[in-house]
């Protein structure tokens, strides 16, 4: 399981189009370095994905490189300077390739070592947005995987294990 965070927890998800972005990236990265996604959750200012690859560090620093440069674009585009501003106030110091940067250092990543605890980290990732009052069922919530563990084709493909 790895958990991905945006600088300072800057609210970068509530916009649709920021979201495709991460999921775009995961079609990507499935093909490219054949990801295998289990489940994932994007919230307002990270996000939580239960994923394999042959080389996960690889895989993950394309995610973070190509998202990072797509919503920067995206950012720019449409003239969102409060959180640009943030972006560039917060990076730091060592980052000296950019004027910004989008995501914490690094991300979390947790080995699931067996069936049970993949059930069990798979329906922590889904009950986020129940937790934080965004909806009431799993399943409600657009950007996760709760939808196709009930049946419901969701905006990503994943790998069901249960």
């Amino acid at each position: 399981m790895t958990t991905c965070t945006v600088l300072h927890w800057i609210p970068l998800f509530i916009r649709h189009n920021s979201v495709e972005i991460i999921i775009d990236c995961l079609k990507f990265l499935q093909k490219k370095d054949n990801l295998k996604l289990y489940a994932y959750v994007v919230l307002e200012n990270h996000l939580h994905m239960v994923v394999q690859s042959n080389d996960i560090e690889k895989t993950m620093k394309s995610f973070k490189q190509y998202t990072a440069k797509e919503l920067l674009n995206l950012l720019k585009k449409e003239n969102v300077t409060n959180i640009l501003e943030q972006l560039k106030f917060y990076k730091k110091a060592h980052h000296k390739a950019t004027n910004f940067q989008v995501w914490k250092e690094g991300y979390q990543l947790k080995q699931i070592s067996s069936d049970e605890m993949m059930k069990t980290k798979i329906k922590y990732i889904h009950k986020n947005p129940i937790k934080r009052g965004y909806v009431d069922e799993a399943v409600h919530w657009r950007y996760s995987s709760a939808r196709d563990y009930e049946g419901v084709q969701g905006l990503v493909d994943i790998e069901r294990c249960f």
